[in-house]
Parts: structure tokens; C-alpha cells; sequence
């Protein structure tokens, strides 16, 4: 009789956890999505190359939440830099990139007077930071999912 049910048990987790996308899932969607190319990877986390000055990096939750980031090598990003984050962001959460684009747009403006800002969007944390170190300004910015999976 337990035997039966271990089964079963066991069936169901295995059904959830293959119901929500994998870290590879996801760094196939980012790289469809965008166009960059994989630099590094491990069981949780890549970091894609994705043109001159820019980086994106994707931390895949499992059952936490999952988050993509854009890094850019100077003060103020072009606008190709807020529709590639708009599209990894995409990728990942499911959320319209217009929503994604302008989210991004507001808390990087506000991270340029305070260092550091985040707004809510369609259900996830758009957080963008201005840094800067001896290699010169870093701007920031990712999409982290809300809810978490477990």
C-alpha cells in the first residue's frame, strides 16, 4: 500500500518540476529572443555577449524566481539597450516588452539621481544601478520575476 503511494508521490513532483521551464529553456528563449551569444554557464546562471558594451545575464530560479539583467559599459544606454533588455525580459517572465521598455527607461532615469531604482511591472521588479569604478560607468538594470514557483 505505501509503495503505491511513494509512487504516485513521487509522479507528481516530477510532473511540477518538469511543468516549469529549466535553466536550459530559458537560456534558449533569451538567446532566440535577443540574438546574444552564451559567454559562460553553470547550473544556474549564464552570461551572454551581446554586442559592444553590452552583457546580459540570467539567473534561472527553478522553483524561486528568475531573473535576467542587462549590462551596459557607459552612462546612458542607447535605445537598442532597453529593447534587448525589454526582449530577455520577455524571455523570461512572459511580460509585453513596451511594459518592459518603459519600466526600464523610468528606473534607470531615477537610478541616475539616486544610484539605484526599482519599479514594479506587470507582476515583476524592474530594478536598474549606475556604478561607477576605475573601468569607467556601468548602468544595470534587470527583470526579476515575483512569484515564487514552490
Amino acid at each position: 500500500m505505501r509503495l503505491p503511494l511513494l509512487l504516485t508521490a513521487l509522479l507528481l513532483c516530477a510532473g511540477t518540476a518538469r511543468a516549469e521551464p529549466s535553466c536550459t529553456d530559458l537560456i534558449d528563449k533569451v538567446t532566440a529572443a535577443t540574438g546574444a551569444t552564451m559567454a559562460e554557464r553553470s547550473a544556474d546562471f549564464a552570461r551572454f555577449d551581446a554586442g559592444p558594451d553590452t552583457s546580459l545575464t540570467l539567473s534561472c530560479g527553478g522553483v524561486h524566481p528568475s531573473s535576467v539583467g542587462a549590462q551596459h559599459k557607459g552612462e546612458t544606454p542607447p535605445e537598442a539597450y532597453y529593447a534587448l533588455f525589454a526582449r530577455a525580459g520577455h524571455a523570461v517572465t512572459g511580460i509585453a516588452t513596451d511594459i518592459l521598455t518603459d519600466a526600464a527607461q523610468r528606473a534607470r532615469e531615477a537610478a541616475g539621481r539616486m544610484r539605484h531604482s526599482h519599479i514594479e511591472a506587470g507582476g515583476a521588479l524592474v530594478t536598474c544601478s549606475t556604478m561607477k569604478n576605475d573601468k569607467g560607468p556601468l548602468t544595470l538594470c534587470a527583470v526579476i520575476e515575483r512569484a515564487d514557483r514552490s
